[in-house]
């Protein structure tokens, strides 16, 4: 019962999307322009950094929250909340008040991460943002990190259940993000950086 109540509850707070009450706000659904998907980088593109960030954080948020009420509802048991993050990941990609088509979850992601073990949350931001700048493309920086999280957590040996429920939400935001794979293959996909124009603007 409690693994239910904590999936009901991470669910229902994971399904807030603040990007999509934004964008109503101003008379558009944020999943119908973009990337089209209702998310902090598509926020980025219609509204700019500053909405980007704000978004990002209040999705890390939801994750952290619902972890922490969650944990404090049920003590004492490893899995709670790393249920708790996986679900709230779950609420913000398929909110059903959204015809179950929300964003891909990455910012909430982090948010579990954290909530799990912040000292190596950081390091994964860390190394996120460095593959992201690399590459030029924030899907590579998502999904390096779907990897690595995974591979640690089975290298250290961590609570089997655990290992498995980030593992699997980790390979859901993987699922999600095959179209932008596709759009990369394709250069399709939106950089975080036009380099083209900057290269453009010094050969004139």
């Amino acid at each position: 019962m409690n693994y239910i109540l904590t999936s009901l509850i991470s669910y229902l707070l994971g399904s807030f999307n603040i990007a999509y009450f934004v964008s109503k706000a101003h008379g558009f659904d944020i999943r119908e322009t973009g990337s089209r998907n209702a998310g902090a980088s598509n926020m980025k593109v219609n509204f700019g950094w500053g909405a980007g960030i704000m978004t990002c954080l209040i999705d890390m948020a939801k994750a952290i929250i619902a972890m922490k009420l969650c944990a404090y509802l049920f003590p004492n048991d490893e899995v709670i909340p790393a249920l708790a993050g996986a679900m709230t990941i779950v609420g913000h990609i398929y909110p059903f008040y959204m015809g179950f088509h929300g964003g891909k979850g990455f910012a909430s992601y982090i948010g579990m991460l954290l909530g799990l073990n912040w000292k190596f949350a950081l390091v994964i931001m860390a190394l996120t943002a460095v593959v992201t700048l690399l590459s030029n493309y924030i899907v590579v920086g998502t999904l390096t990190t779907m990897v690595a999280v995974p591979l640690y957590l089975i290298i250290s040996k961590a609570n089997i259940y655990v290992t498995l429920i980030v593992s699997a939400v980790s390979a859901l935001i993987v699922y999600k993000h095959r179209i932008n794979i596709k759009r990369i293959i394709n250069h399709e996909e939106i950089v975080v950086f036009d380099r083209s124009k900057k290269k453009q603007q010094k050969d004139n």
